[in-house]
């Protein structure tokens, strides 16, 4: 198998917002690092899915749903949940069981010191991934060295223009785990593996492509700004758009924040983008054969995603001498590290992980 290098961490993808000089530590504790998801609708409070409102303190979320699932009676395909939460953290998700028929069993006995039971409902679907408005973070950064007097300004600019839409490390697993593993999966496709193992590390190697498209976008400046050929994606949308030309007005909105630049999530299919945007993604990607004739093998469409991703209600607040407070929300699929990252120095170890 060839060996690529390890691009599973954010350390070596290019910053939009300038060098660092200030460092700091995450996760001293998980009360520093707090996730709350906002679903994009209410349950109806009627259906055969039980609907689960769960607080987890040091655990992951698929340990959460196994715990479900086994109290159900039901196979642990049977729970839904929208996304992966950090593991060393507090957070806050939502889960759906699929009862269909059988009683609901005494949610309590889900709780212990690490899992607590906000509410539980009913509603007529099982929860699906994605299927969420935003999550809402709260993260403390301790042990601040070096000059982070600037933070404040840093979070201003990263207000007014958004971060890299880069996908953060927990994509790609330990050491980036997943891309070796999807490497193995292009040479020996009769290989029988779990489904959720292989849409894990297909997931793994699109994000890698994408991440390299959009380092490059960055190095040349362009992440946040049109170049000729490309195609542009609404804030909160899957949804792109191709324009005749560069005039003033996309600039305009892209500067809004309301539309952005985006970038292709690799499988088959005709590029949609053409010219300058389409010549960059080439070169990002030309030593990476392996992974984009995998995946088109495999059979993935094309999808795209935005290099750009906006954060308007990044808040900064010092709450001691060497410690502050950062709050901000994200869209479903978006990384709370492509933040941090563009903020402060960190101990690779110290980045969240799910």
């Amino acid at each position: 198998m060839t060996e690529h290098p390890d691009h599973a961490g954010v350390g070596d993808l290019p910053r939009a917002h300038g060098v660092l000089n200030c460092r700091g530590r995450l996760r001293v504790s998980p009360e520093d690092f707090r996730v709350d998801e906002i679903l994009g609708f209410e349950p109806t409070g009627q259906g055969e899915h039980a609907f689960l409102h769960i607080r987890k303190t040091g655990e992951n979320t698929d340990y959460v749903a196994q715990r479900i699932a086994r109290l159900a009676g039901v196979k642990p395909m049977d729970v839904g949940y929208a996304g992966l939460k950090d593991r060393h953290a507090v957070a806050s998700q939502w889960f759906s069981v699929a009862l269909a028929g059988r009683p609901a069993p005494d949610w309590s006995a889900l709780e212990c010191e690490s899992i607590a039971v906000l509410r539980h409902t009913r509603h007529d679907r099982k929860l699906k991934r994605g299927a969420l408005a935003s999550n809402r973070f709260r993260i403390l950064v301790r042990g601040l060295e070096g000059a982070c007097d600037g933070l404040e300004a840093r979070c201003a600019a990263i207000r007014a223009a958004g971060v890299p839409n880069y996908f953060g490390p927990q994509r790609f697993g330990h050491g980036g785990r997943n891309l070796q593993e999807a490497l193995r999966l292009f040479a020996e496709p009769r290989r029988r593996i779990d489904r959720n193992k292989r849409s894990l590390y297909l997931s793994a190697a699109r994000s890698y492509l994408f991440n390299r498209i959009l380092a490059h976008r960055v190095g040349h400046g362009s992440w946040n700004r049109a170049v000729e050929g490309d195609a542009f994606m609404f804030t909160g949308s899957n949804g792109f758009f191709l324009a005749d030309n560069r005039d003033e007005d996309i600039q305009r909105r892209i500067e809004a924040l309301t539309i952005h630049p985006s970038g292709t999530l690799w499988g088959t299919g005709d590029p949609v983008i053409s010219g300058t945007a389409l010549e960059m993604e080439r070169a990002a990607l030309a030593q990476c054969a392996e992974f984009r004739e995998g995946l088109e093998r495999c059979g993935l469409e094309t999808a795209r995603r935005a290099l750009r991703l906006p954060v308007p209600d990044l808040a900064f607040a010092w709450i001691e001498d060497s410690a502050c407070e950062l709050t901000f929300s994200l869209p479903a699929g978006a990384y709370a590290t492509t933040v941090l990252r563009e903020l402060v120095e960190f101990d690779p170890q110290g980045w969240p992980d799910t």
